[in-house]
């Protein structure tokens, strides 16, 4: 299972306010279908293949620029286990667990 936390930052708005831009990378997200969680400060995906992840990112990146953003920032943190298949939820509990 990959998980991946992606951030994307558009720059040079001209406002404080940024959901506009979250929101189309999030709508872009839901239509490549990607398992994906909205937090606060990022995003949360899962995919069992790098490709579609790499797209759905792709997807989320485009997007910013189709709502007006002249410029964007794109940080990715990938996890990529393959000796066991834990996502997202398996990783917390986990943690959870132990405290």
């Amino acid at each position: 299972m990959i998980c991946a936390e992606l951030t994307i930052i558009p720059i040079g708005t001209g406002q404080t306010s940024l959901s506009k831009y979250v929101a189309a990378a999030v709508s872009a997200l839901k239509e490549t279908g990607i398992k994906y969680e909205l937090s606060g400060m990022g995003t949360l995906l899962e995919s069992e293949d790098p490709d579609e992840l790499f797209s759905a990112i792709k997807s989320a990146h485009e997007a910013v620029f189709k709502v007006g953003a002249l410029r964007a920032a794109t940080s990715v943190k990938i996890d990529d286990r393959r000796d066991k298949d834990k996502g997202l939820n398996e990783k917390v509990k986990s943690v959870e667990d132990k405290i």
